[in-house]
């Protein structure tokens, strides 16, 4: 038996219909979505090992139901119906012979969503404890002045123009050098365009003083990006410090668990710089005010030890005058016996002097009984000086006598 196509569908609808007579709960990952008219359209799958897709089926919101359950889970239900999201649904299996399955989405339950990315997060941490991970960006020290900044954000986002401007319009003249790597901030390409910034602004890291992750507001599901363990692992691992203001006031991500400092909102993470450096400024101001103090005191101290020699050297001077003016009356007083004394020993050795002269003087020797023999005008000391018929003078006490040498002198005897 040959079965047409429109039969073999036929018996498939039936089929179905007979054992899905009731809508049936199922659990999945949102792949796509897409919108017309109000009508939500969604590609369902289901992940394997590996994330291997191991089923797949198209399901559809209509209109109409949309609009009951917007009524009844408020902004959740626009929160759920992202990509990339576990959800949990109530659906009516239809089969058409033209259009083949199609799940027809009855009820949703958002709580399931809720826990899915709990129990991610806290898989996210866990690992992270586990590599030694949560807790390093939080040691790098701070540099003194945050003033370089790398800013990964969307480039639109409204969080982003908050925090521009509080830096720029400051009350303390502090200027900022911000740069932007942006990235999407939420959806399913948010978490890969977050690592591909953070990438490139640690490749370049020695450019900037701290790193900056911020975005605005928004609803609870659209911080599943930031609970991804990959990215938490990349800003762990960053060079830099790195600062997060998610801008949600009751949740935290991962992604500010591992982040040097978590601030609410991206104006708070503009605060904390100024404040920052406002500590480094004052810090500054108190050195140098001790330093001022310092310098007053020891001024003082040498003034006061100038003072004091001033003093000391003014007495000294006094005392040193009034000692050599009572020396110098004691010279006085001394002065003329020295005089007389020294004049009276001169004079004594010039008596002794005198006599030694007189004693030695050649007229005292011829008047002794001695003479002198001359030879031209020079005494004769030796026979060897003189020779036979020389012309010689001898001089007595009384009187001169020449002579003149024989031609043959002999030597004394003995």
């Amino acid at each position: 038996m040959i079965y047409s196509l429109f039969d073999l569908n036929e018996h498939i609808r039936r089929a179905l219909a007979l054992n899905f007579q009731q809508p049936v709960w199922i659990a999945a990952e949102i792949a796509q979505t897409g919108q017309s008219r109000g009508h939500f359209y969604l590609d369902l799958v289901q992940k394997g090992a590996g994330d291997d897709i191991v089923a797949q089926s198209q399901a559809v919101l209509w209109a109409n139901d949309y609009r009951k359950l917007r009524a009844a889970l408020g902004l959740q239900l626009d929160a759920v119906l992202r990509e990339g999201l576990e959800v949990k649904m109530q659906v009516r299996v239809d089969f058409h012979e033209r259009y083949g399955l199609k799940l027809v989405i009855a009820d949703l339950d958002p709580a399931y969503t809720f826990g899915q990315l709990e129990l991610r997060r806290r898989q996210t941490v866990q690992t992270l404890r586990e590599l030694g991970l949560f807790e390093k960006n939080r040691l790098l020290p701070l540099p003194p002045v945050l003033q370089r900044i790398a800013v990964v954000t969307s480039e639109g986002a409204a969080g982003f123009q908050d925090f521009r401007e509080h830096l720029e319009k400051n009350s303390l003249g502090y200027q900022f050098d911000c740069q932007l790597f942006a990235s999407s901030v939420q959806g399913k390409n948010a978490e890969v365009e977050l690592l591909e910034a953070l990438e490139k602004v640690a490749a370049q890291h020695e450019k900037f003083d701290c790193a900056v992750v911020v975005r605005g507001g928004g609803a609870r599901l659209d911080l599943a990006a930031f609970d991804g363990l990959e990215l938490c692992k990349t800003v762990a691992q960053m060079p830099l410090p790195v600062f997060t203001g998610i801008g949600h006031e009751v949740d935290e991500t991962v992604l500010d668990l591992v982040a040097h400092s978590a601030l609410k909102t991206p104006t708070a993470v503009a605060d904390f710089l100024l404040q920052h450096n406002l500590f480094f400024e004052n810090e500054i101001l108190r050195l140098a005010e001790n330093i001022r103090a310092a310098s007053d005191f020891r001024l003082k101290i040498k003034q006061l030890e100038l003072e004091r020699l001033e003093t000391a050297t003014r007495l000294g001077s006094r005392e040193r005058l009034r000692a050599t003016a009572r020396q110098l009356d004691m010279l006085e007083e001394k002065i003329p016996d020295f005089v007389f004394q020294t004049l009276r020993n001169q004079q004594h050795f010039l008596e002794q002097t005198e006599a030694i002269c007189q004693a030695l003087d050649p007229a005292s020797v011829l008047r002794r009984g001695y003479s002198l023999t001359l030879k031209n005008g020079k005494a004769v000391t030796s026979a060897k000086e003189v020779v036979a018929g020389d012309l010689l003078e001898t001089r007595l006490r009384e009187g001169v006598i020449w002579s003149v040498l024989p031609t043959e002198i002999r030597p004394a005897e003995g």
